[in-house]
């Protein structure tokens, strides 16, 4: 598949477009993106109420404006090593695993346009066998930006479990 031909989907856009709008976030020396379409908002990080037997990634839920949002770290969920919470640490809000879902990112650092031509699609051996959540590489000069596909980011077990934690 190429870059162009998976342009739109990680855009999310209606048609073919050269460019589309990425929310870039850190966590560990990493860059991450994520569509803007997807994303609600971005709001620092709050006292979050555990659930039990919810999966070890899911730190709980949150009350945001009368919602019950569940948080999800993505450190844990990527299998890194657990970070200390910071000033700069951020809950983006957005559409995952068919709900409204809380993802605590050590810190968000712009929002950007990406020309579809700059996207490569991710090496196979670079993500692995659990990896339907990698939608591409966006190569913007000398950094690289992880694209993530939120509908592929949880399995169904997952997804049902994140979804009942939100009530």
């Amino acid at each position: 598949m190429t870059a162009l031909a998976t342009a739109p989907t990680i855009a999310g856009s209606k048609g073919a477009t050269d460019e589309f709008q990425l929310v870039v976030f850190e966590l560990g020396d990493e860059r991450y993106g994520l569509d803007i379409d997807s994303v609600y908002e971005i709001i620092r990080h709050q006292p979050v109420t555990a659930v039990p037997q919810a999966p070890s990634f899911v730190e709980g839920v949150i009350n945001l404006r009368g919602r019950i949002i569940p948080v999800v770290d993505l450190r844990r969920r990527f299998g890194m090593m657990t970070g200390t919470l910071t000033k700069a640490s951020r809950i983006v809000v957005c559409e995952a695993a068919g709900t409204r879902v809380g993802l605590v990112v050590d810190g968000v650092s712009e929002v950007l346009m990406v020309n579809n031509e700059s996207v490569e699609q991710t090496p196979d051996v670079a993500a692995g066998y659990d990896a339907n959540y990698l939608r591409g590489i966006a190569k913007l000069g000398d950094r690289l930006v992880i694209l993530l596909d939120l509908a592929g980011l949880f399995g169904e077990v997952d997804a049902a479990a994140i979804a009942a934690s939100a009530g």
